[in-house]
């Protein structure tokens, strides 16, 4: 019975741990600008432009310069990220995006350390994994030389 009531304890610390973090400032702020992005049509429409674009660079990639039509896809597809990344809207919610990403990573390290040092915490942020000598969740099983 004991090890139940520590579970259950668990559980409510962390669905409190998660309205924490669905209340924070930064969620709420990475939640407009994701609602904002998405109703832009504008925005939308360069978005999707530039993915039916990727799909063509990838098949470009599979035969790189012998392909074609590879000069001009190459150039098309820097115009249309370029144009793509200097929307306002993609811009502001990448910004909101990383900082969500870096709150998560610190509280995903927190709670790792706080059950031993030598958890693994994969964070895919060099400047978090830089303690642990991997670069994030390699997988290989210490192949990397990261000591798992």
């Amino acid at each position: 019975m004991f090890s139940t009531i520590e579970r259950m304890e668990l559980l409510d610390l962390s669905e409190e741990l998660s309205e924490m973090i669905m209340h924070s400032d930064i969620t709420v702020q990475y939640l407009h600008y994701y609602h904002e992005l998405k109703s832009s049509k504008e925005s939308m429409d360069k978005i999707n432009r530039f993915v039916k674009l990727k799909e063509l660079y990838e098949e470009v990639q599979r035969f790189g310069r012998y392909h074609p039509d590879y000069t001009r896809v190459m150039k098309e597809i820097r115009e249309t990220k370029r144009e793509m990344d200097m929307d306002s809207n993609v811009a502001q919610f990448r910004i909101a995006e990383n900082k969500l990403q870096g709150m998560l990573d610190e509280v995903s390290l927190l709670i790792g350390h706080a059950v031993s040092e030598n958890v693994k915490v994969p964070t895919g942020n060099a400047f978090f994994d830089s303690s642990s000598g991997c670069s994030g969740g390699c997988g290989t099983g210490g192949g990397c030389s990261c000591s798992a």
